[in-house]
């Protein structure tokens, strides 16, 4: 067992080491329970990861124009409606060719997708679809669209896409509706990657400037992994060098694709739900893939998916090893490249967020699978029955509230007590002041007896203990 296992496990005391408890400027932005990034100390608690709750089919892929291989999907929430973009393949070994095309799905709740009738491109003699883009070889592959939340984009770029293969690199791509899409320049704007997955950009505002994330390969040891590599940009068309991200003591695998995103609720935190492919792991026999209807040689191996995540720069956290999203029950969701997550996470519900899936891959039946969470609820800080605790590093705050995304049993809670820098409670709000919180709610504000105003310990060195029985706590803010 590593050391980031024994802390996500190990039911003992769990302190960072010395030296990395400098303190941290929180203001009043939230703060999620994803990694250790704002943890000093868990005593008898551990950070669990969360299990998405499998929810209805959003779009079947049926039509002539999709198919079996249908993949590398989008979806953006933009204001009212959600849009949904994804590669359509009917036929095995024709990516980077026309066979590949890329369509557009709309829905008005983010659960039940329609397609409307586009008529930009004709296909089998009609136009009387859903398509985007078609006959362009090889910029169906993976298109990958943004929307560009750059302060003073044009209206014209407002929405932007990487498209290409390693033959042709990458094209950018820009839209003023997201449906009609022109080349920004006919030359390639980044070249410097194998790209055989989907390529992804998107404009950080945590690091004022454009970030890719994308596919490359790396040996380590005598293996050859699918990796992930990151490059900035200050305008879209100009990318710095690549840069391989790094995964601190989390043993290598293969990333087929990366699907970074700036969380919406909390951009300086960037998810990613990243398809895990174990190649060669096969699950269906012989027989049950030919009584499925799985397309030869898809059956080999099998993949799930895995929370990711990145404060900016060239690492990721791999707090959690373990999958995110299993494949679940059937043998259906055994095949290869099943399960892959589609690109972004986005709100559904007053409390609920979700995330996609392309399913049954490489058989009948391919869709579009949605999958839901509570909001912010990826992982979370826990304690069991018997009680825990979690103290954090020094932080400073903005505000006078202190509010958390929490659950708890009926007989479990959470009481909270502030410290000063050095750890001494201070008066007021000592953990004997605290009101315990109880119950299930997206964001409570936590309260001390004679209700305090926590405005007086603004912009100074806290420090915030919680004491949890049967509890969870996914995230914190100051407001």
């Amino acid at each position: 067992m590593n050391r980031r296992q024994f802390l996500s496990t190990s039911a003992a005391v769990a302190a960072i080491p010395a030296g990395e408890a400098s303190t941290i400027a929180i203001g009043s932005r939230r703060e999620l329970f994803v990694d250790r990034f704002l943890i000093d100390k868990l005593t008898n608690a551990s950070l669990r990861l969360q299990q998405p709750r499998r929810e209805d089919t959003a779009l079947l892929l049926d039509r002539p124009w999709e198919g079996a291989f249908s993949n590398y999907a989008t979806v953006l929430q933009d204001g009212g409606e959600y849009r949904l973009y994804y590669r359509g393949l009917p036929q095995a070994g024709k990516d980077g060719t026309a066979a590949e095309t890329t369509s557009y799905a709309v829905s008005k709740d983010g659960k039940h997708f329609t397609r409307p009738d586009l008529g930009l491109f004709e296909y089998e003699g009609s136009r009387k679809n859903n398509l985007i883009l078609a006959g362009m070889p090889p910029f169906s592959s993976d298109f990958s669209p943004m929307i560009d939340t750059r302060p003073g984009v044009p209206p014209d770029q407002r929405y932007k896409a990487l498209a290409g293969t390693r033959t042709s690199g990458l094209v950018a791509f820009q839209s003023a509706d997201g449906i009609r899409w022109t080349k920004m320049r006919e030359e390639p704007v980044f070249r410097d990657g194998v790209f055989d997955s989907q390529n992804l950009a998107f404009w950080s505002a945590a690091e004022n400037e454009y970030v890719m994330y994308f596919r490359t390969l790396k040996t380590v040891g005598s293996k050859r992994y699918r990796w992930i590599s990151r490059t900035t940009s200050d305008d879209f068309l100009t990318w710095a060098g690549p840069t391989e991200m790094t995964f601190g003591d989390a043993p290598p695998e293969h990333l087929y694709t990366n699907q970074t995103h700036p969380y919406f609720r909390a951009p300086h935190i960037y998810i990613a739900l990243a398809a895990r492919f174990m190649p060669g792991r096969q699950v269906l026999s012989d027989d049950e893939a030919r009584a499925l209807g799985v397309i030869p040689g898809y059956y080999k191996d099998c993949a799930d998916a895995v929370l990711l995540t990145s404060r900016g720069g060239t690492s990721y956290d791999r707090t959690f090893l373990e999958a995110f999203l299993r494949p679940g029950l059937g043998v259906e969701n055994w095949v290869s490249r099943n399960n892959y997550p589609v690109l972004n996470t986005v709100q559904t519900g007053k409390d609920e967020l979700s995330f996609y899936t392309v399913s049954n891959y490489g058989q009948p039946g391919t869709h579009i699978r949605r999958y839901s969470l509570g909001l912010d609820r990826f992982a979370s800080v826990n304690a069991p029955y018997a009680g825990g605790e979690v103290v954090t590093k020094p932080l400073t705050f903005s505000g006078s509230r202190l509010l958390l995304n929490f659950s708890t049993s009926a007989p479990g809670g959470i009481r909270a007590e502030i410290q000063d820098e050095a750890g001494r409670p201070i008066p007021g709000f000592m953990l004997d002041d605290s009101v315990e919180v109880i119950g299930d709610q997206i964001e409570r504000e936590v309260r001390w007896k004679n209700s305090p105003s926590l405005a007086a310990l603004a912009n100074k060195p806290i420090r915030l203990r919680l004491v949890l029985k049967d509890a969870d706590v996914f995230a914190l803010r100051f407001a």
